[in-house]
């Protein structure tokens, strides 16, 4: 039945947004596809609303650090249609230098709190957020701690030298 209505969603999505919708897979039978900041409201307003799947859900809101690629960060929706017992993952690819994107604080009040902890984390920000600011660091932390951008250990630990281990 899910991979009925992936097929189903996927042709209406790309009915009505066209070449903004990009790709899409189903790793795991989990619809995945990829769309631009400038049209995501639209577009999760329009799986909310849908009548093929009816996403009234959303799970979670999450980014992901790519520093090899253009645009480092993908912001991931991840919504669940309740009745039809169906999930789906959205990502929308952002500058890492200017990570800035719409709140959907409009379309799902739970929004609210999954925004501040991406941003938190992560440094994205979302536009028209009624109250963005941390939750889990404290204010005076200059960094947001899963950006790749620190080395994974401290250079200055002794026990970790070569020397110490006859290389």
């Amino acid at each position: 039945m899910a991979e009925s209505i992936n097929h189903e969603l996927i042709q209406s999505l790309t009915e009505r947004f066209g070449e903004k919708i990009i790709g899409v897979n189903e790793p795991y039978g989990l619809l995945t596809f990829e769309t631009q900041k400038d049209i995501i409201i639209s577009v999760l307003e329009f799986l909310k609303t849908n009548t093929v799947a009816d996403f009234n859900f959303l799970t979670d809101i999450t980014a992901v650090h790519y520093p090899e690629k253009k645009h480092g960060i993908a912001v991931v929706y991840h919504l669940h249609s309740m009745v039809k017992k169906v999930r789906i993952r959205v990502k929308v690819f952002i500058d890492e230098h200017n990570p800035t994107i719409p709140t959907l604080t409009g379309l799902w009040n739970a929004a609210n709190w999954m925004e501040r902890e991406t941003y938190d984390l992560f440094g994205v920000k979302f536009e028209g957020h009624p109250d963005l600011r941390r939750i889990l660091n404290m204010d005076e932390l200059g960094v947001h701690p899963m950006l790749k951008q620190y080395p994974l250990e401290d250079p200055n630990r002794v026990d970790k030298k070569d020397e110490y281990f006859g290389r």
